[in-house]
């Protein structure tokens, strides 16, 4: 076995996986979440980067030639340390990667005013990886970065189609558009938010378009399969999918099974 990796602190990476595999069903699959330490958002870089670390080697010790970092904190807190500095020495061969880069590279596409939302975790929105990566691809985008530190709790705690969900839903659009009324793209920086949506429908101005990552991290991971055969060759194809946690299993399989419409089991491991 030999299959593509898929790590977040928490479940929202299993929103990732869901599209992975829609797209992609005939891989082999293991899916990591660090449930006990989640979540990421609020800690600091250096921490992110440890906790990270340790779960992408443990997804090579599983025989994962590939991990990608469903997690936006992780991505923007961790990833390019352990491209540069950990593959070289782990293994030169294996590859990681994130969630950022693909969705900023679709969003010239989408915006017209060239006004750009992102809604995210603080740990996100403090690294301002958005901002850089999309400068670098359409230096005329204007981006705004809003902190939703409650939406993610919401999510996890299973109350994001509560009533309760609408006051923290409403005052971060809110927020937003008082901060920039001309956007007309918003980014969804977190994979826990697509559980949102209707709560963000409901209250984002027709006219915005709201992008969740899931779908164009699934295109970007099969074209670089396409453009990288050496790697696409080492990945086991029996349509699989595994899931471990930092927690009890049977906490994550309940939860997890809502994210992903269907019956879980996961094993439970440690991380150091």
């Amino acid at each position: 076995m030999s299959p593509i990796g898929i790590f977040d602190s928490g479940y929202g990476g299993l929103t990732i996986l869901r599209q992975i595999r829609r797209l992609m069903p005939r891989y082999d699959y293991v899916y990591l979440g660090d449930n006990a330490r989640a979540p990421y958002g609020t800690r600091s870089f250096e921490v992110v980067y440890e906790f990270t670390l340790q779960a992408v080697r443990r997804l090579f010790d599983m025989g994962c030639p590939l991990v990608i970092l469903g997690c936006n904190t992780a991505s923007a807190k961790a990833l390019r340390s352990i491209q540069q500095n950990d593959l070289p020495k782990i293994d030169p061969t294996r590859r990681v990667l994130g969630v950022i880069r693909p969705t900023a590279e679709i969003i010239g596409k989408i915006s017209k005013t060239r006004h750009v939302g992102i809604f995210a975790t603080p740990g996100t929105i403090r690294s301002r990886t958005y901002d850089l990566e999309i400068a670098k691809l359409f230096p005329d985008i204007q981006v705004t970065g809003i902190a939703c530190p409650m939406w993610v709790s919401l999510v996890e705690n299973r109350e994001y189609a509560s009533p309760g969900a609408d006051y923290f839903v409403k005052k971060r659009i809110d927020d937003l558009l008082t901060a920039d009324p001309d956007i007309d793209a918003v980014i969804l920086g977190c994979t826990h938010y697509p559980l949102l949506m209707d709560k963000i429908r409901t209250y984002m101005p027709g006219g915005i378009e709201i992008i969740p990552q899931g779908n164009y991290v699934a295109h970007s991971l099969q074209d670089y399969l396409a453009n990288h055969p050496e790697m696409q060759q080492r990945i086991s194809q029996g349509g699989t999918a595994s899931f471990y946690t930092t927690e009890y299993p049977e906490q994550f399989n309940e939860s997890a099974s809502v994210f992903l419409d269907q019956p879980v089991e996961a094993h439970r491991i440690t991380l150091s």
